[in-house]
């Protein structure tokens, strides 16, 4: 079996990836997929600890778009979080993966709080770790918590799966001539401004040297791919990586 390039990652999955092709609520069938995908990725001995986002069910800023104040919108995004996180646990335990889901938001009942040394013994028990609730505070993205958890958990690599194969120039659904970038820097995403992740996360990955790849989560494999060290996606990294 092929060594794999990194040893821990953390698995990005923004609430769009539960909602499938409907990208509301939760489809089953992209749960399965998702389900999947990590156990192909398990199977290398790596370690996986997952963000789940969770705009499929509400998110603060369509909240507070609509007149709900921005504070309580973000906490009821939080909740939504740790619904996808709880949907995704038992995906992978139907698959035979062993998992955890701990939450910024205590919620004793029905998962762990997050608790770092906790998380990394999960995670080097063979464990997957879904990491849920958010950071536990308003005005912050599920992508500024997994740069933040990264940093924490002290991970080789963040795995961002999104609908796209990588970062482009613009919007590959309304532009042909999008480009797509193999390679770019944190600082390149900065000045450029694109919309791969807000500034907050990316200077956070940047301050903790932590590289980033995008890529297409509906191609099966991809996943795999990107722990083998294989080229999917773009990567983004200082320097060479």
């Amino acid at each position: 079996m092929a060594k794999p390039k990194y040893e821990r990652i953390l698995l990005k999955l923004s609430g769009e990836t539960f909602g499938g092709e409907r990208r509301y609520g939760i489809d089953p069938t992209a749960l399965q997929h998702v389900a999947l995908e990590v156990k192909k990725a398990k199977k290398h001995g790596i370690q996986i600890a997952v963000v789940a986002g969770g705009g499929n069910i509400f998110r603060g800023l369509a909240g507070a778009s609509r007149g709900i104040d921005r504070t309580t919108g973000d906490y009821m995004g939080m909740l939504a979080t740790i619904i996808n996180a709880l949907a995704l646990q038992d995906a992978l335990e139907q698959e035979g993966v062993t998992s955890r889901v701990q939450t910024a938001i205590e919620m004793k009942a029905v998962a762990e709080p997050f608790i770092r040394r906790r998380a990394i013994r999960h995670m080097q028990k063979g464990r997957v770790v879904i990491l849920a609730g958010g950071t536990g505070n308003p005005y912050f993205t599920t992508d500024t918590t997994a740069a933040l958890r990264a940093a924490e958990l002290d991970v080789d690599v963040i795995i961002k799966a999104t609908k796209v194969d990588g970062i482009y120039d613009k919007d590959p659904a309304h532009h042909k001539d999008a480009k797509r970038f193999n390679k770019l820097s944190h600082m390149d995403i900065l000045k450029s401004r694109l919309k791969v992740m807000d500034s907050t996360a990316a200077s956070l990955c940047m301050d903790n040297d932590i590289p980033i790849v995008v890529l297409n989560l509906l191609k099966k494999g991809n996943i795999e791919k990107a722990v083998l060290g294989k080229k999917v996606g773009t990567l983004v990294a200082n320097g060479e990586k």
